[in-house]
């Protein structure tokens, strides 16, 4: 089997991370890499017997090439903070390093907001490369929503892991508030009114929100807003 290294960027997490590690302790490191939190995450994470290290914020891409860079293991999964690796996932991963048939595995994720799973809403399988050889692989250097380039194989993991994506809508707002700014687009006001509308549309009806209720209305709705956002700011 092959040695696995699951990393996990940080700033301020100390809600999050005690479960993120112990959904991690299969495997062989977990290398922690914080950006300078001033609450307890990493006195948490060397409790946990996590290994700690420091960098400056790059970015949110280049952080987390730094911290597979820094890796101890030719193959990483890369963790949120608030995100859970299932025990089936787990397994399956171990599984899968038995006998690797592919450079880098997509995982999807089962998105929680407010206290619900949510399913509809286009939001899941919601697939991304979380398992990979890092000589085959990288995140792309972009402002937001990074995500890995693999060069080679890419196959699929039957499991998801768990994200715990928003506990409140005060949560939700001030986060999307901060990918527009990082994201936006160069303004324009004819698709910042005829984009919305058109999110909204897709997330509630199309993507059959409104089988999730007041939760699938609120989540398309401001994810609305946010594209409001885009293309306003």
């Amino acid at each position: 089997m092959y040695k696995l290294s699951v990393v996990i960027i940080t700033k301020n997490e100390q809600e999050f991370i005690v479960e993120a590690i112990k959904s991690a302790t299969f495997a062989d490191e977990i290398l922690v890499l914080d950006s300078g939190s001033i609450d307890k995450t990493c006195e948490i994470a060397e409790a946990l017997t996590a290994k700690v290290l420091h960098q400056d914020w790059l970015g949110f891409g280049a952080q987390k090439n730094k911290a597979i860079e820094l890796a101890n293991n030719n193959w990483v999964f890369v963790l949120d903070a608030d995100e859970r690796i299932t025990p089936e996932l787990q397994e399956e991963i171990i599984n899968t390093l038995n006998d690797p048939k592919a450079d880098g595995y997509q995982v999807a994720r089962l998105n929680n907001f407010f206290g619900k799973t949510i399913k509809t809403c286009g939001l899941y399988p919601d697939y991304s490369i979380r398992l990979f050889n890092r000589h085959k692989g990288q995140f792309n250097h972009v402002p937001v929503h990074e995500r890995v380039q693999i060069k080679g194989r890419v196959a699929k993991l039957k499991h998801p892991m768990i994200h715990l994506a928003y506990d409140s809508i005060d949560e939700f707002i001030t986060k999307q508030n901060l990918y527009s700014s990082l994201q936006h687009k160069k303004r324009n006001l004819l698709k910042a009114l005829i984009s919305p509308c058109w999110t909204f549309f897709k997330l509630y009806f199309i993507k059959s929100g409104f089988l999730d209720g007041w939760h699938g209305f609120v989540i398309a709705k401001l994810y609305a807003q946010y594209t409001f956002w885009k293309y306003i700011k």
